[in-house]
């Protein structure tokens, strides 16, 4: 792979994306919502899934191919719908369209943003260090795969997934605050604090895939299989229906990264999830709280059953072919191209402290040596 055509694609796709987005906005000006609206916008949805595809790095692909195949097009569907984010202000400008369609974000006004140096939401700057130094730690382990054992390097390839989603997503989210006044959805609320796996995938873990699942096809599932199956019937055939989507998804993420056939076994994570997601509502029905389980007790079952069955069913999947090598070539080029970085002054006048910069550069100088793993 070409650093410098590889770039050249990206740049080149989401001008891609942005015009699709600039054509979807007129059109919901101009056509009202229902079929027909939905029949102008099916087509960018079918661009937005083979996009992807016109890309190879590891980083590129799957950021795009989440941002967009997944959340910009069930976005877009409910648009057509007249429903979900995208619909909520008739009055949104063309860049917050845009930006919320193709991005995890939530618009918020800017004059409801407080002026401060460092607004409250946002990260500060050590927070960054901390994160790089965590990938930087994770990296110097995945050096040692050889000796370490094979569910060790399982539950370090999920720890390693969490840390470049929450770094990703600040980062991400920084970036929208600063130029159009708009909030990332946060991604993650607490997920080692969890009671039940209910919790986990409701309310804790990848809350922007809850939130667009859940109107897109929980509410409309629920709604039609409730007449005929009952409500609490229906409910358990909703929660089922949603996670086999949210499987195909991550299916078609993992075929982005590795473009290897699918073997079935994340479409297996998630259907295990959401059975177990039904068994423990109905359980905790039948129980009616006579008998409750210490949270913490609760906590520690739930993310041990979530890393297990991960570690077993998904984070392999992930890593097929040569995806772990040419993700850690990814991070040895943008490694080297921070530490040029910070040996001039535009680093350190960005951070606006010496200690910070010299931190950083202790992490890039720890890191780069060992990321050419082969």
């Amino acid at each position: 792979m070409e650093p410098e055509s590889e770039i050249i694609r990206f740049i080149q796709t989401w001008l891609i994306v942005y015009a699709s987005l600039t054509y979807c906005f007129f059109t919901g000006k101009l056509v009202s919502p229902g079929k027909l609206r939905l029949l102008f916008i099916l087509p960018v949805v079918v661009l937005f899934v083979l996009l992807p595809l016109r890309l190879t790095s590891i980083h590129f692909s799957g950021t795009t191919g989440f941002f967009i195949s997944w959340m910009a097009s069930f976005k877009l569907l409910l648009f057509a719908l007249d429903k979900g984010p995208l619909a909520s202000d008739p009055s949104i400008s063309l860049a917050c369209f845009c930006a919320a369609a193709s991005l995890p974000i939530k618009i918020t006004p800017k004059q409801n943003i407080v002026e401060e140096s460092a607004p409250p939401s946002l990260k500060p700057a050590m927070w960054y260090a901390v994160r790089a130094a965590s990938m930087a730690v994770v990296a110097k382990l995945f050096a040692f795969r050889d000796q370490l054992h094979p569910t060790a390097m399982k539950f370090l390839k999920c720890f390693h997934i969490y840390l470049l989603l929450e770094f990703l997503l600040e980062v991400v989210r920084a970036a929208a605050r600063a130029g159009l006044g708009i909030e990332l959805e946060p991604q993650f609320n607490d997920p080692h604090r969890t009671a039940s796996l209910r919790e986990f995938w409701g309310r804790r873990w990848n809350l922007m895939v809850t939130g667009i699942l859940r109107p897109a096809v929980y509410e409309p599932v629920m709604s039609r299989s409730s007449g005929l199956l009952g409500r609490t019937n229906g409910q358990r055939f909703a929660v089922m229906v949603t996670f086999g989507v949210s499987a195909v998804m991550h299916e078609l993420i993992d075929y982005y990264l590795n473009r290897m056939h699918p073997t079935g076994k994340i479409t297996a994570f998630f259907l295990l999830q959401g059975a177990c997601v039904v068994a423990e509502t109905a359980l905790r029905r039948r129980l009616n709280g006579k008998w409750r389980v210490p949270r913490k007790v609760s906590a520690s079952l739930t993310i041990w059953f979530v890393l297990s069955t991960a570690s077993w069913l998904f984070v392999p999947e992930l890593y097929r072919g040569t995806v772990e090598a040419r993700m850690f070539e990814e991070y040895a080029a943008v490694g080297e191209f921070i530490k040029s970085v910070t040996s001039g002054t535009i680093f350190r006048s960005f951070h606006g402290s010496a200690s910070i910069h010299y931190f950083f550069k202790q992490i890039i100088s720890f890191q780069l040596p060992i990321l050419n793993i082969q």
